[in-house]
C-alpha cells in the first residue's frame, strides 16, 4: 500500500517574529499570512488604544486594564509584557490547541514575550529577530509611517537600541535591508523548521510502513 507522505502527522510550529518598531516585522508577518493560508496569526490582547486602521479581533483583542489583569492572574496568557506604557499578551488556549493539531501559528511579539514563550514551550518555538540595516533608516521608516508624534518616534528609537541588545537570544537573525530578500529568508526558515524530524512524530509510522512494504 502506497503511503501519502503529505499526511505525515506533525506538531505545529510557533513562528516568533520580533524587531524594534519600524524594522519591518509586521509587514513580513502580513506577507507570510497572505502567501501561506495554513499559517495562523496569534492575535494578542492589548490595553493599547485601537488605531483607526485596526480591527478588534483581527489585529488585536483590545481590552481594558482590568480585563487584562484578570487574564494574567488566571494563567490564560502564555506571555505578557509592558511596551511603551501599554500591556500585550498571548492567549494560551488557541496556541496550545494549534500545536497539538499540527497547525502553525505566527507570533508578532517583542523580545520580552519571546523569552516567556521560550520558557514555557521551547520545543515548539522558532524565533526570528528582524534588524534594520541602520538606525538612520529605522528613524526614516518611523517618520514615513506617519502614525506617531516626533516625541513618540524618539522614544521608539531609544527603546530600539535596548531591544536590539537581545538579538543573541533568537534562533535566527534577518537584516531587513530589502523587504523581498528578508521575506524570502523568513519563508525559508519556516519551511526548514516544519521539516525537522523532531517536529514530525508521524515519521515513525511512515518509516515503519516503508520497511514493511512488499515489492
Amino acid at each position: 500500500m502506497v503511503q501519502d507522505a503529505s499526511a505525515i502527522r506533525r506538531r505545529g510550529v510557533m513562528l516568533v517574529l520580533s524587531s524594534p518598531s519600524g524594522a519591518g516585522k509586521s509587514t513580513i508577518a502580513r506577507n507570510l499570512l497572505e502567501s501561506d493560508p495554513s499559517l495562523e496569526l496569534s492575535v494578542s490582547v492589548t490595553t493599547r488604544p485601537r488605531r483607526g486602521s485596526e480591527i478588534d479581533g483581527v489585529h488585536y483583542h483590545f481590552v481594558s486594564q482590568r480585563e487584562f489583569e484578570g487574564l494574567r492572574h488566571s494563567d490564560a496568557l502564555l506571555e505578557w509584557a509592558e511596551v511603551h506604557g501599554n500591556f500585550y499578551g498571548t492567549p494560551r488556549e488557541p496556541a496550545e490547541a494549534a500545536m497539538a493539531a499540527g497547525r502553525d501559528m505566527l507570533f508578532d511579539i517583542d523580545w520580552q514575550g519571546a523569552v516567556q514563550l521560550s520558557e514555557k514551550m521551547r520545543a515548539d518555538i522558532v524565533s526570528i529577530f528582524i534588524l534594520p540595516p541602520s538606525m538612520r533608516e529605522l528613524k526614516s521608516r518611523l517618520k514615513r509611517r506617519a502614525e506617531d508624534s516626533d516625541a513618540t518616534i524618539e522614544t521608539r528609537l531609544k527603546n530600539a537600541r535596548l531591544e536590539i541588545e537581545h538579538w543573541r537570544e533568537y534562533d535566527y537573525v534577518v537584516v531587513n535591508e530589502d523587504l523581498d530578500r528578508a521575506f524570502a529568508a523568513v519563508r525559508a526558515i519556516a519551511t526548514a523548521e516544519r521539516l525537522r524530524r523532531d517536529r514530525r512524530p508521524g515519521l515513525y509510522d511512515f518509516v515503519s510502513g516503508l520497511l514493511e512494504e512488499k515489492l
